[in-house]
């Protein structure tokens, strides 16, 4: 494996040095740590991570390649990756490449070789911040510095009208009785499976898609995506959430979806100290009393006393960790969200009734 040298360097001045793993080059964004055991690919796939640079907490990456239909979207478009092991050697029969190869094709400068644990644990207590990772600014601390100075913040930033599809699509069976409009601001393949699996013909349709476009298909109800970036600037977005309101027909949310539609209700958002990302997060339901261990991505959420103040919305689901609401729906209308991930890839299971919840309110 290519053992170049390359350098981490974090927004408050800390440096890890170890190798080069992906594309030589150098490549900055916000710094986040995901705590799954499993599923790198489709960590690194996911949208939502656009403009990061991910920590796994797992210790050995790369051990299983990587298998195209295994993607959440046609490309990864995160800023790079950290891992301590990273593995060139793949043990899976049927994978397509080594993960090396596939960072390489699609650009992602990465670093290996360096004390994960001890990065996560400045993270967990200094907060997310921007970073830079590089190949070439070795000797040139103060031109990294100055590279980093260049990348942009992630508070108010709006990335979901740079990483949605640019044209219309559609998934599963068009002969299907349901049909939903899915609003793309960043939104997982498996999202699309869970509702295809449930008989659901998708159209899924641009960020900043009108809601007059949408109505033109005349969907049974309406899909708000996952997605990066600042809910707080996406005015566009929670003015058509606001007008797919009016029209009263089902509307299911998640992630930034779940952000926007809570924008949309007069609730403000926040950044986290450094958000949830993992694949073992423990949520209440409050409806039912039941817990459930849940997939999560976010660096956003939705303020607590604004939903309890709103006379038109309820909290039906808690983050038990910390208190964060995770979940609300709608008393005057058919509509809901979480803040989490139902379709996991990678994670659990638990949570994926919610899109039966959702199809049986457009049946």
């Amino acid at each position: 494996m290519n053992k170049q040298k390359a350098t981490l360097l974090l927004a408050d001045g800390t440096i890890f040095r170890g190798t080069l793993i992906g594309n030589p080059g150098t490549n900055g964004g916000e710094i986040c740590f995901n705590t799954g055991m499993t599923g790198y690919q489709e960590i690194y796939t996911d949208p939502s991570y656009t403009g990061q640079i991910i920590v796994t907490t797992t210790s050995h990456i790369g051990n299983y390649g990587v298998i195209e239909a295994e993607s959440e979207s046609g490309a990864p478009t995160i800023a790079g990756i950290v891992v301590n092991s990273f593995s060139e050697v793949f043990s899976r029969l049927d994978a397509d490449s080594s993960l090396q190869d596939y960072l390489v094709k699609h650009g992602i400068t990465g670093i290996a070789d360096i004390d994960t644990r001890k990065l996560v644990r400045h993270i967990r207590s200094k907060g997310a911040m921007n970073a830079i990772i590089s190949s070439e600014f070795e000797n040139d601390l103060a031109g990294l510095k100055a590279e980093l100075n260049l990348v942009p913040d992630m508070n108010g930033l709006e990335l979901s009208s740079k990483v949605c599809t640019k044209e219309p699509f559609f998934y599963g069976d068009e002969n299907a009785a349901i049909k939903v409009a899915c609003l793309d601001f960043g939104i997982k393949m498996n999202i699309l499976r869970n509702l295809a699996d449930r008989g659901v013909y998708c159209k899924v349709f641009p960020a900043k898609t009108k809601l007059e476009e949408m109505q033109d298909w005349n969907p049974s109800g309406y899909f708000l995506s996952n997605g990066p970036g600042d809910p707080a600037v996406m005015d566009y977005a929670v003015e058509t959430t606001k007008a797919i309101l009016d029209t009263g027909k089902p509307v299911f949310g998640i992630c930034l979806g779940h952000q926007l539609l809570a924008e949309a209700c007069g609730v403000s958002t926040y950044k986290m100290h450094h958000g949830h990302r993992g694949i073992n997060h423990p949520i209440k339901n409050l409806t039912t009393g039941k817990s459930e261990i849940t997939s999560q991505n976010h660096g956003f959420v939705v303020k607590k006393e604004d939903v309890e103040s709103n006379s038109d919305l309820e909290i039906t689901h808690v983050h038990l960790n910390d208190g964060t609401v995770a979940g609300i729906k709608l008393k005057s209308k058919p509509a809901f969200s979480v803040q989490y991930h139902p379709e996991s890839a990678p994670g659990p299971h638990d949570s994926r009734y919610l899109f039966d919840e959702f199809v049986s309110l457009m049946q």
